[in-house]
Parts: C-alpha cells; sequence; structure tokens
C-alpha cells in the first residue's frame, strides 16, 4: 500500500502592525524527528531557529508572503489566502493532500482538509508554522535595523506598547499596515 502524503500549512503574521503575512507549505520527510516539532508558539526564538533549520534539512517546503500593499488593498483574509497560494505552487513535491491551519483554504485548492488549531495537533503543519514564523521574524529583524526605534528586533511588528509608542512618536513607515486600525488612527488623526 503506498503511503499517502500530506503537506502542511500554515501562515504567520496576520495580528502584525507592520510587514508582510507568510505562510509556509510543507512536506516533511519519513525519516524526520517529530519530537521537537510542535505549536511554533510554545518555543523560545532561540529553540525555533534550531528547530526550523532541522525541519528545512528534513522536508520539502516553499514559502509564500502577501506584502503589506497586498493586505491593505484585499484585507488581511483575502492577503493570508494568497500567502498560501503563492506558496504551494511554489512547493516542488506534490502532496495527495494539503491540510490547513484554521478554517480557510485557498479556493482553488482542490485537494485541502482545514483543521482548526492544526498547528497545535498535526507535525505537518507545527512544522510549516515554525518555518514561516522563523523565516518572518528574520525578516522583521533585517527590517528593524532600518527603524530601529519600532523595535521590530523584539516584537517583529506586532502592536507591544513600544510598537505603539514609536508609531506615535516618529509616524508611520511604508511598511505599515494602513488598514489596521492603531496605524489607521494614527494616520487620520
Amino acid at each position: 500500500m503506498v503511503k499517502k502524503i500530506f503537506a502542511g500549512i500554515d501562515e504567520v503574521g496576520r495580528g502584525c502592525l507592520a510587514g508582510p503575512v507568510i505562510s509556509c507549505a510543507l512536506i516533511l520527510k519519513e525519516n524526520v524527528n517529530k519530537k521537537y516539532i510542535k505549536d511554533s508558539k510554545t518555543i523560545s526564538f532561540k529553540n525555533r531557529v534550531k528547530i526550523a533549520r532541522y525541519i528545512k534539512k528534513n522536508s520539502w517546503y516553499a514559502i509564500g508572503y502577501a506584502s503589506v500593499k497586498e493586505i491593505d488593498k484585499y484585507n488581511i483574509f483575502n492577503a493570508t489566502l494568497l500567502s498560501m497560494e503563492r506558496a504551494i505552487k511554489k512547493l516542488k513535491k506534490k502532496p495527495d493532500l494539503f491540510l490547513v491551519d484554521g478554517t480557510h483554504a485557498p479556493k482553488k485548492l482542490k485537494n485541502s482538509k482545514t483543521i482548526i488549531k492544526g498547528d497545535q495537533k498535526i507535525k505537518c503543519i507545527s512544522a510549516a508554522s515554525i518555518v514561516a514564523k522563523v523565516y518572518r521574524d528574520h525578516y522583521m529583524i533585517k527590517l528593524g535595523t532600518k527603524f530601529p526605534q519600532y523595535k521590530w528586533n523584539k516584537n517583529f511588528g506586532y502592536g507591544t506598547w513600544q510598537h505603539l509608542g514609536a508609531l506615535k512618536k516618529f509616524g508611520v513607515t511604508n511598511y505599515h499596515r494602513k488598514s489596521y486600525r492603531p496605524v489607521h488612527n494614527i494616520l487620520f488623526k
């Protein structure tokens, strides 16, 4: 009997005030040790980086993103689905079934199943979550070197008090999501 191939899909950055939304589509290789693969939110930054490195060596994966402009133009829901579509399109190996974290999968994706809290239940989704989160965190750290006042190296674009304070003091960058209420309110005071 042929074993079915599953790909996990997850996104990160939906709730951020700055930066893109990132998705990862990922198929774990059979020999991978799943012991450390769990929900990315429960792993420290340092350990996530190590685990992501291991996962990438032992999987087929692809990253997709939707830009800040796309988030503001299409809304975060549609931009997230767009980032998933882009990751799926780039995935070299094709699975029998895509397992998508959450309640919605891209409409064009016929062979999929959505799983609420999938990043806590399904290892290939957890692995996709880890890889996507590390990718996005590193992107925001690099971007933060241009804009150190927003502390993106620590908050990764989320609306922490430091980030909100910097927004009020220094204003909005091109990397901020202008359709998000805290940013929108600062722009149109």
